[in-house]
């Protein structure tokens, strides 16, 4: 066997494609993977034909914002099927006004990924009966996710000396930060940095050494240590550990 597990199979093709394309409003989503788009009020409808078709895990709730769509939130459910060793998603598009159905009475672990959900984009789900910030502080204003939150958040938080208590306040950003060259820290800046100007001034470069025109050349090889030893060398000490025999320093 050339894998301990049977190979993803990219398209089951069984009964339950053709059950979710019956839905009023159901459509593959474009894509590789095996994705649909499914209304809101056929979402439950949709996950019991799952189940019952085999797929028993629901992996993840995730979400995404598009602001110029008029239901700017798409919602994102992923199935696993350990028998068919198949993943599916089903895609519900929402508005901050539209609630989307939960799914906990189908797969209770929705609850705490449903809380996700509603805790970074604030999307609400209709019958979800602990629907309450599960990521953020407790007061935290606005949505994470969403693309039209600021990077910097709304308040930032600090320990109070005077209350003895972590206190919430804006942020505030010095301007200094606020500045941006997008340069590269490789290349350089153009300008004096704060705190460079106190430094000395960067001493001249050496000039370059003209290139010699000859190469240079030793006469003898008494000036590298190489060859032979030069003619006032005097006879080669005899070895120790070799004995004289003939034609052998004799």
């Amino acid at each position: 066997m050339s894998s301990p597990a049977p190979a993803y199979a990219a398209d089951p093709g069984d009964d339950a494609y053709a059950a979710l394309l019956a839905l009023p409003g159901a459509v593959r989503h474009p894509g590789l993977e095996t994705a649909f788009d499914v209304p809101r009020d056929q979402l439950l409808a949709a996950m019991e034909l799952l189940r019952d078709a085999e797929y028993q895990q629901l992996m993840e709730i995730a979400g995404v914002d598009y602001p110029s769509r008029p239901e700017r939130f798409e919602v994102v459910y992923c199935l696993l099927s350990l028998t068919k060793n198949h993943r599916m998603r089903l895609h519900v598009g929402a508005a901050e006004d539209t609630p989307v159905p939960s799914v906990t009475g189908i797969w209770p672990v929705a609850g705490w990924l449903e809380r996700e959900v509603y805790d970074m984009y604030g999307v609400l789900f209709e019958g979800n009966t602990d629907l309450r910030r599960i990521l953020t502080d407790y007061g935290f204003q606005g949505h994470p996710q969403r693309k039209d939150f600021p990077l910097s958040g709304y308040v930032e938080l600090r320990y109070s000396e005077e209350a003895k208590r972590v206190v919430y306040q804006p942020v505030s950003l010095a301007q200094d930060f606020r500045n941006f060259d997008f340069m590269s820290p490789w290349e350089g800046a153009d300008y004096i940095l704060p705190g460079d100007e106190k430094a000395p001034p960067s001493p001249p470069a050496p000039p370059a050494t003209p290139p010699t025109a000859t190469p240079k050349t030793s006469e003898d090889t008494k000036d590298t240590g190489a060859g032979k030893p030069g003619p006032e060398a005097g006879p080669k000490p005899a070895n120790p550990d070799v004995a004289p025999g003939k034609g052998q320093n004799q």
